[in-house]
C-alpha cells in the first residue's frame, strides 16, 4: 500500500470515528424512566408548597407562625442542602433547632419535591446565583428579613451567594464542610457537557445514582457507614422516583457557576462559622479551613469521627457548634 493509500486509509478511520461520536449519542435510544410518580404523592404531612416565579418550591418550616409572611419575623434559620440531598438531609437537627428561632428548609431546584423544569425563559433555575434569588424570594414569601444561613456542602455554595448579593438579609452564616473550592464537573469540560450530545445522554449518567453508584456515594460521606439506617437510604432514594429527575440534575451539572466562588468568599461580612468533619471524604477539612480563612474572625469546627454530614452523622455535636456560635454571634 502506497503512503498516499494509507494516508486516505487513516483519514477515512478518523472520519467515520468523528462521524459515530456526532451521530451515535443523537440515536442512541434512551429509554423512559419507569415507575415515576408525582412530586405531590410522595409529600410528607408537613410539606408545604409555594410558587415562587412560577416555580412549584417544596419546603417546611418548624416554629414559624402562621401569621409571619403578614407580620414578619425578625431573623430565621435557613438551611441549605446539598448535592443529591433533600429537606430530609435536615431531619435529625431542624427541630432542635427550633428551639431558638423558627427554621425553614427548602427543596433546591434539581432536588427533593420542588420542580424540575426542562426549559425555561430568563435565568437559568439550576444556576447557584438563581438558587440564592430564590433563597430570598422565599424569605419575602414567608415574612422573614434575616436568615441565619446554613448551607452544606453545594450548599453552601448557595449560601455564601446569598451573602454576598444580600449581605443585608444575613445575620450569621454557618458552612458546614462548604464546596467552596470544588463542585460541579471541571470548567474546560462544560462545553463538552453542554453538547446536543452530552445533553441527550446525560440523564443516562445521572441515573447511576439512583444504583449501586448513589448507595456508594452516601456511604462514602460517612465516617462509620455501618451506621447508616434503612431510614436514611429510602429518604435520599425517595425524591428519584419523581418525573425528570436524571434530565434536572443533568441540566444542574451542566448550569453555569460564578467564575470564582472562593472570592465571593472572602467578601462576607456576617459572623462565620465553618463545620467540618474529620473524615470528610467529599470536600477535604483542609479545603474547609482555607475557605474560612477568608473571612475575618470566621471560627472553625473539626467534629471528631464524622465524615461529610455532621449534621446527620453527628447531629448533637453539630447542634453544639450551631448553638455556642449563635450564642456569640446574635
Amino acid at each position: 500500500m502506497s503512503g498516499t493509500s494509507t494516508k486516505k486509509t487513516i483519514l477515512l478511520v478518523v472520519a467515520a470515528v468523528l462521524v459515530a461520536l456526532l451521530v451515535v449519542p443523537l440515536i442512541w435510544p434512551v429509554p423512559p424512566l419507569g415507575n415515576t410518580v408525582t412530586a405531590a404523592s410522595l409529600a410528607d404531612s408537613d410539606s408545604r408548597f409555594i410558587d415562587i416565579d412560577g416555580l412549584n418550591v417544596h419546603y417546611k418550616v418548624w416554629g414559624l407562625p402562621s401569621s409571619a409572611a403578614t407580620s414578619g419575623v425578625d431573623t430565621a434559620i435557613v438551611l441549605l442542602h446539598g448535592f443529591g440531598a433533600s429537606t430530609f438531609s435536615w431531619h435529625e437537627v431542624a427541630e432542635p433547632l427550633s428551639g431558638r428561632m423558627p427554621v425553614v428548609a427548602f427543596d433546591r431546584p434539581a432536588f427533593g419535591l420542588t420542580d424540575r423544569p426542562l426549559k425555561w425563559t430568563g435565568a437559568d433555575p439550576y444556576a447557584p446565583e438563581t438558587q440564592a434569588d430564590l433563597t430570598v424570594k422565599l424569605m419575602d414569601q414567608l415574612g422573614i428579613r434575616r436568615a441565619v444561613l446554613i448551607g452544606h456542602s453545594a450548599g453552601g455554595t448557595v449560601a455564601a451567594l446569598v451573602a454576598e448579593r444580600y449581605p443585608e438579609r444575613v445575620a450569621a452564616i454557618v458552612l458546614e464542610d462548604p464546596a467552596i473550592f470544588a463542585g460541579g464537573p471541571p470548567a474546560f469540560l462544560t462545553p463538552l457537557f453542554r453538547t446536543p450530545q452530552f445533553r441527550r445522554l446525560g440523564p443516562l449518567f445521572a441515573r447511576s445514582l439512583g444504583g449501586k453508584a448513589g448507595t456508594d456515594f452516601i456511604k462514602t460521606a460517612w465516617h462509620d457507614p455501618s451506621r447508616i439506617t434503612e431510614e436514611t437510604f429510602a429518604g435520599y432514594r425517595a425524591p428519584l422516583r419523581v418525573k425528570d429527575w436524571d434530565t434536572a440534575l443533568w441540566l444542574l451539572t451542566i448550569a453555569p457557576r460564578p467564575a470564582n466562588v472562593s472570592e465571593l468568599t472572602s467578601v462576607i461580612k456576617a459572623p462565620a462559622l465553618f463545620i467540618t468533619g474529620d473524615d470528610d471524604r467529599v470536600v477535604p477539612p483542609e479545603d474547609t479551613r482555607r475557605a474560612a480563612a477568608l473571612i475575618k474572625g470566621a471560627e472553625v469546627v473539626t467534629v471528631a469521627q464524622c465524615g461529610h454530614l455532621p449534621h446527620e452523622e453527628q447531629p448533637a455535636a453539630f447542634l453544639d457548634a450551631v448553638d455556642a456560635f449563635l450564642d456569640g454571634a446574635l
